[in-house]
């Protein structure tokens, strides 16, 4: 493990055994595209909440992270993504495992913000956190050594999103659109099998 300051940390490999994040997190990867099968996953970044992260940088010649996977697979932990359907095709097809208990900040955002047609995650820090973030590193190369630049783009991608998804989850209930959202959460991890299986299409479409 390599503190890089305060609140980003940096372990190789795995999470360290004796890490405790509590029962909801914020998630995201980094991958060298978005082509899984050819694209590897190289990073995985964690936030608890707590203005604090964690960057687990995977062994890509074998992706063992038991503490990671452990984590990932326990349905007793939410993990807030944004864009989650991406992250969890690269964590089921290189670390082998299904990613339960999942919440998404851009299908709430779809679904709570219809007077916007943006949803990215830097619109949506800069409306609820009223920070603009700086989003040059995203289409860089994570799959070397990381400089302090990459690693705070990572951590912004995770600490902001336990106050976005609470935001997001306040319009849904009032605008009575949460089991909408719930619903489509649940389709979730079919729309990843079926990416993973080359139904890139929408299979709903005439």
């Amino acid at each position: 493990m390599f503190k890089m300051s305060n609140n980003i940390q940096l372990h190789k490999n795995d999470l360290p055994d004796d890490l405790e994040l509590g029962n909801i997190i914020a998630v995201d990867g980094e991958f060298m595209g978005l082509n899984v099968r050819r694209d590897p996953l190289c990073l995985i970044q964690i936030s608890s909440g707590n203005s604090d992260t964690h960057i687990i940088q995977l062994d890509r010649n074998n992706y063992n992270a038991p503490n990671l996977v452990k984590i990932l697979h326990n349905e007793h932990i939410k993990k807030i993504f944004h864009y989650g359907r991406a992250d969890i095709a690269h964590i089921k097809f290189y670390l082998k495992t299904d990613t339960n208990n999942i919440l998404d900040t851009k299908i709430a955002s779809k679904l709570a913000r219809s007077y916007s047609d943006n949803h990215s995650l830097k619109t949506l820090i800069k409306e609820f956190i009223n920070i603009d973030v700086n989003k040059q590193f995203q289409n860089s190369d994570f799959g070397g050594d990381l400089t302090q630049a990459q690693l705070k783009y990572c951590a912004n991608d995770v600490i902001y999103l336990h106050k976005i998804h609470y935001e997001l989850t306040k319009i849904l209930e009032r605008e009575n659109r949460i089991k909408l959202y719930q619903d489509c959460l649940k389709f979730l991890k079919t729309r990843v099998d079926l990416d993973l299986a080359l139904f890139k299409d929408d299979i709903w479409s005439h």
